[in-house]
C-alpha cells in the first residue's frame, strides 16, 4: 500500500509540522562523516528554518510479505537503479536485507521537481534508518531505540482450549507456543489438555515506549492438570545456556517429545481391546490416533535413523524410526513424506518427517502413532523417557535459591 500525503500542504503548515515532529521524535540519527556531534533529523540549521517556497510530497510504503527493500522503494516511486543503490547503502549501515519485516514502513519525501530528497525506513520498532541526498548522492544514518524490558505475570484457566485461554488473558498465541515448548516432553497438550486446567507464568515483555512489541524469555511457568502441577524454572548457566528445569533440577528438555503433532485432538486412546473400524472384531490398538486435517505436519519425537519410509500394507505410507536405548517409533497413514526421509537417513527431534493422511486401512485423516521399546509396544502417553542433563552439582545451591525466589514471586503475582 502506498499512501500519498501533502502535495497541496501549505509551506507554513509543513514547517510547523516538521518542527513539532522534530521535538517529539525519539530517534537520534548518526550521520557518517559529520564533523559535528550527532544531531536530529532534519538538522535544525538556519536553512531548515526558512519556509520553503514549494510544497513537498511524502509517500508511505508498507512492506509486504516476501518484499525486498528494492521492490518497496521502487513501489514508492524510486527508479530501479536509485532503489538498488539506496538499499545497498542501508545494508552497509546495518539493515538486514534478507529479513524484511512485513508491515514495516518506508517514507519517501519528494520535492516539487519530483526528486526524492529523504527516505526513512523503520526496519523494526528498535531500529530505523534515514537517508538524505547530499550533492546528488545518498547519505544514510541509523537510529536505535533501547527496548524497555518488563516482567509480567500471566495466568488463566482452560475452558475450550489452551489457545482460547491465553487469548482471553489478552496475550498473543505466540505465548501459547512458548509455554507448550517448556513442557513438551512431559505433557501432551494435544491429548491431555482438559477444561479446568490452570496455568501461570512470569514472562519478559519488550516495549517501545508504551507499545508492546514482543516476548522475551519465560522465567518460570506452572501448568496444573489432573491434580498434578508441572513447574518449569528458567536458569541461565552462561551464554546461550538458558533452559528450563523442574524443581528437582532435572532438565525439561528430554530425549523424546510427548506428541508428534501440535494442538490436535485424540480420537482413539491406547487400549488392548477396541473394535477395529475396518477389519471388525476386537484387536489390540497399541497406538494413539491423532485426528488432524490432511497435510498437517508430523514431526519426529526424537533423534534417530529411518528404518522404513514408504508404503507398508494396512499402515499405508509409514515412517519408522529407530532411536537410542531400544526405542522405535512408527507414524502411519501418512499422505506424503519429504524426499530426504529415506531408509538410513538420520533425523532430528522436531524434524518434519511427513504429513497426516488417510492411506492404508484408515477411515479418515489421522495419524496412527506407535512406540516400541525393546520389541514391545508401549503406551506413548504414559511411557517415561530418558531425562535430559540435570543442573550440575556445583551450581545446584544457586539454582535451588533461584527457583524458590521465582516460584514465590509467581505465586504472589498470579495466584490461582
Amino acid at each position: 500500500m502506498v499512501v500519498m500525503r501533502g502535495r497541496a500542504q501549505a509551506a507554513t503548515g509543513l514547517l510547523a509540522a516538521s518542527i513539532a515532529g522534530l521535538a517529539a521524535s525519539s530517534y537520534l540519527y548518526v550521520w557518517p562523516g559529520d564533523a559535528q556531534a550527532p544531531h536530529w533529523l532534519p538538522e535544525p540549521t538556519a536553512e531548515a528554518l526558512v519556509v520553503p517556497a514549494y510544497p513537498v510530497t511524502v509517500r508511505s510504503v508498507e512492506m509486504r510479505r516476501g518484499d525486498t527493500l528494492v521492490q518497496a522503494l521502487s513501489r514508492g516511486g524510486l527508479q530501479s537503479r536509485s532503489a538498488t543503490l539506496l538499499a545497498t547503502q542501508f545494508g552497509k549501515n546495518g539493515a538486514d536485507l534478507r529479513r524484511i519485516r512485513a508491515g514495516a514502513t518506508i517514507e519517501i519525501t519528494w520535492n516539487s521537481r519530483n526528486e526524492a530528497t529523504q527516505v526513512r525506513y523503520e526496519a523494526s520498532p528498535w531500529l530505523s534508518f534515514a537517508a538524505r541526498t547530499v550533492n546528488g548522492t545518498w547519505r544514510v544514518g541509523r537510529a536505535e531505540t533501547v527496548p524497555e524490558l518488563r516482567i509480567e505475570a500471566v495466568s488463566g484457566v482452560v475452558q475450550r482450549s489452551l489457545f482460547d485461554a491465553v487469548e482471553r488473558t489478552g496475550e498473543s498465541p505466540r505465548l501459547v507456543l512458548a509455554l507448550v515448548e517448556i513442557f513438551s516432553s512431559d505433557f501432551d497438550f494435544t491429548a491431555d489438555t482438559r477444561a479446568g486446567d490452570r496455568f501461570r507464568l512470569l514472562v519478559e515483555k519488550r516495549y517501545a515506549g508504551d507499545a508492546f512489541v514482543d516476548y522475551g524469555r519465560i522465567l518460570v511457568a506452572q501448568y496444573a492438570s489432573g491434580g498434578k502441577t508441572l513447574t518449569g524454572v528458567g536458569f541461565d548457566q552462561g551464554v546461550s545456556h538458558f533452559a528450563h528445569y523442574d524443581l528437582a533440577g532435572q532438565s525439561l528438555r528430554k530425549s523424546f517429545l510427548k506428541s508428534p503433532l501440535e494442538f490436535t485432538r485424540i480420537t482413539s486412546g491406547f487400549t488392548y481391546a477396541r473394535p477395529h473400524p475396518i477389519l471388525g472384531g476386537v484387536r489390540p490398538h497399541l497406538a494413539i490416533d491423532y485426528a488432524a486435517p490432511i497435510g498437517t505436519p508430523v514431526r519426529a519425537v526424537a533423534d534417530g535413523v529411518i528404518v522404513n519410509a514408504g508404503w507398508n500394507g494396512g499402515n499405508g505410507i509409514q515412517v519408522h524410526i529407530r532411536h537410542r536405548s531400544g526405542y522405535e517409533t512408527q507414524y502411519n497413514h501418512l499422505s506424503r513424506i519429504p524426499p530426504d526421509i529415506r531408509v538410513g537417513a538420520r533425523v532430528r527431534q522436531k524434524q518434519i518427517i511427513g504429513n497426516v493422511g488417510a492411506t492404508g486401512l484408515a477411515t479418515g485423516p489421522h495419524l496412527d502413532y506407535r512406540i516400541v521399546h525393546n520389541g514391545t509396544y508401549v503406551n506413548p502417553l504414559s511411557e517415561k523417557f530418558i531425562p535430559g542433563e540435570p543442573i550440575p552439582t556445583a551450581v545446584r545451591p544457586d539454582f535451588d535459591r533461584h527457583a524458590r525466589e521465582l516460584v514465590a514471586r509467581l505465586a504472589t503475582a498470579a495466584s490461582y
